[in-house]
Parts: C-alpha cells; structure tokens; sequence
C-alpha cells in the first residue's frame, strides 16, 4: 500500500483551496449584473486559491518532493499569491464604499511590491538552468530560519500584507463615520460583511508577523514548535474563508449607501458661520418638515437648500455642532414629542408614530428619543397626557 500523499494538514489546505474557488464560481455565476468591485473581490479569492498550493509545494510533507520531480518550477508558481491579495482587497474595500471609485494610475504604487518580487524571481531563478534551480531551492531549505535574501522579501510580504489590511480597517471606520454625515437612517447600511473580512484578514495575516517575529529572535526554536505556528496560521485561513462563506451565503444587500470619497478640507478650521444661511436651513427644516421622508440624505436636502452639499455638512458641523444623521433625527424626535403630546392622537401606536415621523427602525426611535428627551416615548406620553388631564380638570 502506498504512502498518503497528503497528510491532515494538506488536506485543510486543499479544503482552503477549494473554498475559495467555490466562492469565485457563486460570485460569477450568481450575480447577473457585475460590478468592478465583484472582480476584486474574485481576484483577491484567487489569491486564496493559489496561496494553499505555494504552501504545498513548498512545506507539503510529502507532496513538495512530488512537486520537485515534476519541476523546480512549481516552487515560485503560485507565490505571487501572496503579493498581490493585499492590494486586491484594499480595491475591493474602496470601490465598496466609494460611490465613484475608479482604478487610476495612483493604484499602480500598490502593486510595485508584487511587481518588484516578479521581476526578482524571473531573474534569481527562472532564468537560471535546472541544476541552478534546485541548488537555490536547497539553499532556501537549509536556511529558512536563518536570515536571507529571500527571507528578508518574505518578511517584507508579511509585513505589506498586515499593513493593507489595516489601510482597509482605516477606509471602513471613516466610511462609518462619514455616513452619519450623509444619512439620516443608517438601519440598512450594513458593514457586517466588509468589516468581518478586513478585520479577520487583518488579524490572520498579522498572526504570520507574529510568526516571523518568533523565528528572527528565536532562530533556535525546535521544529515542532516552529511548524506549529505556522500550521496554527493555516487553521486561521481555514476558519476565516469557512466563515466569510457562511456569511455570504446568509447576506442580501453588502451596503446600500455609497459614500463619495472625497478629500480633507483644511478650510473647516476657519469656516465662518453663515447667519443667513443657518437661518434658511431652519426655517425650511421648520415649514416644509423634510426630515419626514424616512430616506432624506444630505444631497437631497442641500439640493431642497439650493446649496452645495459639502456647505451644507460644513455649517450642520459647525453651526449645530452635530451630524447630518442626529441633525435630521433631533428634528424628528421633536415632531414625535408634538405627536405624543397631543391628546387626539392617543389611539396611535409607537410604530405608527415613528413611522410618521421619519424612522425606519422602532429601535433606533426609541434610543434617540430616550438619549434627547431623558425617558422613553412611553413614559413621555403619559407624563403629557397626565398633565393635559390636569390642567382641564383645574380649569
């Protein structure tokens, strides 16, 4: 009976492996109409694809000897994996949340690293003779705790890896503040699905700095406890892609409101309040009540204003010292204390109210109104209809 090929350990990568190009069949076969983001994100699970088969080949128990035969070749093959998911899910993220994001010469600086590494490999090994290749390889065998040329480059990768995870990190919080400058309901806006994957990714890929911080100050470290880390972070691969496809499975919508990215406008710091124009924004607040139109964004009231939208953000910031979503929402907590106040309209339920007044969700109608009046609708209603009462009955 022959020996097994693959040990447990392969077959988690291939189970990896196979996930991932199970995900790029769904994303391209499911969705009729694509955008460019769905191809980012296909490219960055074919990175998921090929990074289990450089592992194998180069670190498979039994599978890197086959693959050695076969051609020294393979050893470098899917590596390039590993160089260019970083910049795939950075895009990804961006053209996620930027309504008018658009690749341009600028996103070329993300792939120099990957570009760089190419031009290295091509040169150092595959265009070097056979005999060549596998003296390289060996060197690369008997050295890999120790320090090299090419452990400096995969320590570099690892490093640029964890750092484009963090870019997206940085680009999902500033999108979730920003469209509480945008959106007056933000129920529907979900970032589950995006902030899962770029956090776990973060998080995974900085287990493999980990990793190599442990090899370069412990060189000396046994076998077993090196190959454990390192097995440690292909679990973590495992489990992430196993969830990420749960999740997609389970999501409707990724993130209805896209932002427009735009840049830092240092001009705020000095911005002068407009008396007239914070005058005219109250008094159409006031009489046209568009805060009732439970989808207003800041576009569609600056457009109402005649105004510019970024004015308008600019003078709610600093004239009213808030957002555009707790802006829009003060003014609908006020209409629901008119509502609750008023005896006439005692018969209306609470979801009717927070219907009536602009909310999509009970919950948040309920969180904002305790957090500006100090109790719940519940208890204001009562509190004002008791004091009706009594100011009819002492009359």
């Amino acid at each position: 009976m022959s020996a097994p090929i693959f040990n447990i350990h392969d077959t988690l990568l291939l189970a990896t492996a196979f996930q991932s190009l199970l995900f790029v069949v769904l994303v391209l076969t499911v969705k009729h109409e694509r955008q460019i983001s769905d191809y980012f994100l296909v490219g960055f699970f074919l990175a998921q694809v090929a990074i289990p088969f450089h592992i194998l080949v180069n670190y498979g128990e039994v599978f890197k000897y086959i693959a050695l035969n076969a051609s020294p070749n393979y050893y470098h093959a899917f590596e390039l994996g590993l160089w260019l998911e970083g910049p795939l899910l950075l895009w990804y993220t961006r053209s996620i949340l930027y309504r008018d994001f658009k690749w341009s010469s600028k996103d070329y600086v993300y792939l120099l690293p990957a570009i760089g590494f190419a031009v290295y490999i091509l040169i150092t090994f595959y265009m070097q003779d056979t005999a060549d290749k596998l003296l390289l390889l060996e060197q690369q065998q008997e050295g890999a705790k120790q320090p090299s040329i090419m452990g400096k480059l995969n320590g570099l990768r690892d490093i640029l890896r964890v750092a484009f995870g963090v870019l997206c990190v940085i680009d999902v919080r500033q999108a979730r503040r920003q469209i509480r400058d945008r959106y007056s309901n933000i129920e529907k806006i979900d970032f589950g699905w995006l902030s899962f994957l770029v956090i776990a990714f973060t998080c995974v890929r900085g287990w493999s700095v980990i990793v190599l911080i442990v090899t370069y100050f412990a060189p000396n470290l046994s076998d077993p406890i090196f190959n454990s880390l390192g097995l440690a972070g292909n679990y973590l691969t495992f489990a992430l892609i196993t969830t990420l496809m749960f999740f997609s499975l389970q999501r409707s919508t990724l993130f209805d409101g896209h932002i427009t990215e735009e840049p830092a406008h240092t001009e705020e710091d000095k911005y002068k309040i407009d008396d007239a124009l914070t005058k005219r924004i109250e008094a159409h607040m006031a009489t046209e009540k568009p805060y009732l139109k439970h989808l207003l964004n800041l576009e569609q009231l600056a457009n109402q204003l005649e105004m510019h939208p970024r004015t308008l953000s600019v003078t709610i910031k600093h004239h009213f010292k808030t957002n555009f979503y707790e802006f829009v929402n003060s003014y609908r907590i006020d209409e629901a204390k008119r509502v609750l106040a008023d005896p006439s309209q005692k018969h209306k339920t609470m979801i009717e109210i927070s219907g009536d007044c602009g909310f999509n969700s009970k919950a948040t109608y309920n969180t904002f109104f305790k957090k500006l009046v100090g109790c719940t609708p519940t208890q204001y209603r009562s509190q004002q209809l008791e004091k009706v009462a009594a100011e009819s009955s002492s009359a």
